[in-house]
């Protein structure tokens, strides 16, 4: 039985197992959201959590000097420099109003190769959308004019050779002749 045993051990020794946490909470804290099986999500979140409230006591304790030993803890099991000033400067700030809880679990279903429940852990705010990019392309796709095809770019080919231009170009160049004309028609009056 497994009575008030408090972690997982997730078929790891424990030095594998710390590896695996500290490198998990170090791509969650770089991109925010985190894809992986629901028991390493479940052992991630106290792990991510720990971070933060030191962050936030390190950035709320700042003018006792407080920051420095914050940032040290830290540094422990997060390695990077980037994420930790990441975490000090943003993140930190972001979840300094919050008692706790900065971390989002979603299940998102089952992997097809073995099978495994699979969730996607984020940090609460930033509202990761998976299908940004790809929303983002289809609306440049949109945005862009259509590009023509070989018969219509032949046809432009043969219109600037005898002389025609585009519709868009000739719009441009009646709207600036406008002006020069009607000065020309008063000049030519005034003349008379």
């Amino acid at each position: 039985m497994r009575h008030r045993v408090s972690y997982r051990k997730l078929g790891r020794v424990t030095e594998h197992r710390i590896a695996m946490l500290r490198n998990q909470a170090t791509e969650l804290l770089r991109y925010e959201h985190l894809t992986t099986t629901v028991p390493r999500a479940k052992e991630l979140r106290p792990f991510v959590e720990r971070l933060i409230t030191i962050a936030k006591r390190g950035v709320a304790g700042n003018a006792n000097g407080h920051a420095l030993t914050a940032r040290r803890l830290v540094m422990q099991d997060i390695q990077d420099r980037a994420v930790v000033t990441k975490l000090f400067d943003t993140l930190a700030p972001r979840f300094a109003s919050r008692p706790g809880g900065y971390t989002r679990l979603l299940r998102i279903g089952f992997r097809k190769g073995d099978s495994a429940e699979v969730a996607q852990i984020e940090l609460i705010g930033s509202e990761f959308n998976p299908r940004a990019k790809a929303e983002a392309d289809a609306a440049a796709q949109e945005a862009k004019p259509k590009a023509k095809g070989v018969g219509g770019r032949l046809r432009a080919a043969a219109d600037r050779l005898r002389g025609k231009k585009d519709d868009a170009a000739e719009a441009e160049t009646t709207a600036e002749k406008k002006p020069a004309k009607k000065a020309a028609k008063a000049k030519k009056k005034s003349d008379e």
